[in-house]
């Protein structure tokens, strides 16, 4: 339970630090390739860190860093030399360590002579395995696993801890391998490098879960062009929808994300034939999460739906059925996380799932709807239908009170917050006071609100009118619930939650851009809480803060305190965006892509909340996971906002009405996936009417905003 509920911030890796990532596996090394012992790095798989040290010398001295390149997510070359030998001008040998991670670890090692003699060398590679498990690791807690035993053969070692039945095969492969020693803990091979020629290492860390060795996914026995995972993520590339732009940094930006949204996907082995569904971020949440999972499917949406599939499919699988405490499972809803490692569920190899969260069972059919929007086909969506029937009845018979969804953990093992701000102090007043729980969350609100208007439109497109005036009652009500005890009129904005006495919790957070984006709030408050999410307290010219500078709790470097989340800044966006605040979005638009041009091109998990006018670039955040899925995907959804991109396919419609800032440059989506088919959506540098070609037979672009859908007061009467 440890993994599940810790509630502190993770260790920091450091910059100086490299992570490759595959599926639900990846590596973080220092950048000569070396894996430093007593620290985070190492190889992990099915969260345990199979390898702990990974350090190469030469000659019994340390690789120096030249530099490293990254060709793909799950694979890097680092380019090093041998230290200067005494009498030497110059070092004359050049490593070249070429890696590939997923599933365990495959690297050569190339060791070049640049002088006009041979050259004799040591090459020795001491390795570790503490075989800890990845939250052993990541909160810095001592492992105790004390029977790990090193086992010598002719080409490997073997690490292997009995009591966990984990461990690793460090195999040496290749017929031109040198003679090599294995003492306990250490590979050692003595080679001649000819003048002006080159020795290759091969060696492969092959992972044992549960007593059985595999080969990792790349490895000596074929190409790594041939390895699935690099099928996977050539596939992606292929099949995707593609965005080019004139506008060369955001560009970059985009294509960055496309590859890191491809490297995080999950596949699951017990049902090949399936969409993937997508991990949280790396390094630490390389697994299947509810809510994040979710809204990064809904944000990469433009891209491919078909994540948005996998990831459903996959929750509905593992939905609830049963009330266990210990987990917080009860029926009908969707978990928080899915974790393999072995003190996550001691009694239980296989993968064991914890289901503390508020949100993610809303979110599950809020998905669901907008998939139904833009076209997926009647089937796969109905299949699905009767897991968000389940999902809706969990928040009517579990979480409902008073009219509004709480939350409070089940024992003390729990996750004593359960929204997206998971904290144990991410949910406070103004003066600064941890709010108690139970709570009901605004956002929260706002998810359940959606899907029960995406429940209506389900209903009213089965001709079921009972349904359908039932869940319109239900949203109408909410509404009008939600803007009466949640609003603070003498503050102009809305109150984070409701605390467990039912006091407004007067703390302003950024929580009521997510009410904006499900549109849970009046247009009579929209103008108070647009200008109080872009005021200085707010917007440090970046993004919005998770909490405003004058607030008791305010802290430009917490977690959840008045720092900036891009996916927090993205779903705030695209509220604006659909209350008509063109303007704010595009500021928070032009913000981030600033902030990710800063940052390489790619957006981490967030970063600290100081003013741009004090600092004029964004001040990383230490432990912030890169890449992480729901921020990769925000520069996706940051267009489709700019766009005011809005399908709806049962109704035959796509809304387009392009609001793209002076001077920002032409876009073009081709591959766009809609209704089965690809169109194509092309805007010319704000000036002239988008072109749209291939729409589907019987759908028809309107060039305008959609009109916000509302429950009015009259229930089943609707509004734009």
């Amino acid at each position: 339970m440890d993994g599940w509920t810790f509630e502190g911030q993770p260790r920091a890796l450091g910059e100086a630090t490299m992570t490759l990532v595959a599926g639900g596996s990846f590596c973080v090394s220092a950048r000569n390739g070396d894996i430093l012992q007593g620290g985070a790095q190492g190889v992990f798989f099915a969260d345990t860190r199979l390898l702990s040290r990974w350090e190469l010398r030469i000659d019994d001295a340390p690789v120096e860093e030249l530099q490293v390149l990254v060709a793909e997510p799950y694979h890097a070359t680092f380019i090093g030399r041998a230290t200067r030998r005494p009498g030497q001008a110059e070092s004359t040998l050049l490593v070249i360590r070429d890696r590939f991670t997923g599933g365990g670890m495959c690297e050569d090692i190339v060791l070049r002579n640049l002088s006009d003699e041979p050259a004799g060398c040591v090459a020795s590679l001491n390795i570790a395995s503490e075989v800890c498990d990845l939250f052993e690791v990541k909160t810095n807690h001592i492992c105790r696993v004390t029977d790990v035993e090193a086992t010598s053969e002719e080409r490997a070692l073997r690490l292997f801890s009995v009591s966990r039945g984990r461990g690793v095969r460090v195999v040496v492969g290749g017929e031109d391998t040198p003679v090599l020693a294995v003492p306990p803990g250490l590979l050692v091979f003595r080679v001649v490098v000819p003048a002006r020629g080159d020795v290759r290492l091969c060696l492969q860390a092959n992972p044992i879960i549960d007593g059985v060795e595999s080969e990792p996914w790349f490895s000596a026995a074929c190409l790594p062009q041939q390895a699935e995972a690099a099928r996977w993520l050539c596939e992606w590339e292929v099949d995707t929808g593609a965005i080019t732009t004139s506008n060369t940094t955001l560009a970059t930006i985009l294509d960055r994300s496309r590859t890191d949204l491809g490297s995080l996907r999950l596949f699951d082995p017990d049902y090949p034939d399936e969409p993937p569904s997508i991990a949280a971020g790396a390094p630490w949440f390389m697994t299947l999460f509810g809510r994040d999972s979710l809204l990064t499917s809904w944000l990469a949406l433009p891209l491919d739906q078909n994540l948005a599939v996998g990831t459903l499919r996959r929750l509905a699988r593992l939905q609830g059925v049963k009330a266990d405490p210990l987990t917080e499972e009860e029926p009908g809803k969707i978990m928080h996380e899915l974790r393999y490692g072995v003190s996550t569920a001691p009694s239980d190899p296989g993968a064991r799932a914890y289901y503390g969260s508020v949100d993610a069972t809303p979110l599950f059919v809020v998905l669901l709807g907008e998939l139904r929007r833009w076209g997926m086909h009647h089937d796969v969506v109905e299949k699905l239908l009767p897991h968000a029937d389940a999902a809706l009845d969990w928040i009517e018979r579990y979480g409902m009170r008073d009219g509004f969804l709480w939350y409070r953990r089940k024992t003390d093992q729990g996750l004593v917050n359960q929204g997206w701000k998971d904290s144990f102090d991410g949910i406070n007043f103004a003066d600064g006071a941890i709010a108690r729980p139970p709570i009901a969350l605004a956002e929260v609100q706002g998810y359940v609100y959606a899907a029960y208007l995406a429940r209506h439109y389900f209903a009213r497109e089965e001709g079921d009118a009972e349904a359908e005036r039932r869940y319109a009652v239900k949203a109408a009500e909410l509404r009008e619930a939600f803007n009466e005890r949640f609003w603070l009129p003498d503050r102009g904005y809305y109150a984070m939650g409701l605390d467990r006495d039912g006091r407004p919790i007067d703390g302003l957070g950024s929580n009521m851009g997510h009410c904006l984006w499900s549109g849970i709030v009046d247009r009579d408050k929209a103008g108070q809480v647009a200008e109080r999410l872009m005021s200085p307290a707010m917007f440090t010219g970046f993004g919005v803060r998770t909490l405003a500078a004058d607030m008791g709790a305010y802290n430009p470097m917490s977690y959840h305190n008045g720092s900036v989340w891009p996916h927090d800044n993205a779903l705030t966006a695209a509220g604006l965006m659909r209350y008509g605040f063109i303007e704010e979005a595009q500021t928070i638009v032009l913000g981030l892509l600033d902030a990710a041009r800063a940052f390489n091109g790619r957006l981490p998990e967030l970063f600290c909340g100081f003013d741009r006018d004090e600092f004029p670039v964004p001040v990383p955040y230490p432990t912030s996971c890169s890449p992480q899925a729901w921020a990769s995907a925000t520069p996706i959804q940051l267009v489709r906002v700019l766009l005011r991109l809005d399908p709806w396919v049962p109704r035959g419609k796509l809304w387009i009405a392009p609001v793209l800032p002076d001077g920002f440059g032409s876009l073009r989506i081709s591959r766009l996936p809609l209704a089965g088919t690809r169109i194509t959506v092309e805007v010319d540098d704000g000036f002239g009417d988008p072109v749209v070609t291939g729409l589907p037979e019987g759908m028809c672009m309107i060039a305008g905003p959609r009109p916000a859908m509302t429950a009015s007061v009259y229930a089943g009467q609707w509004i734009g």
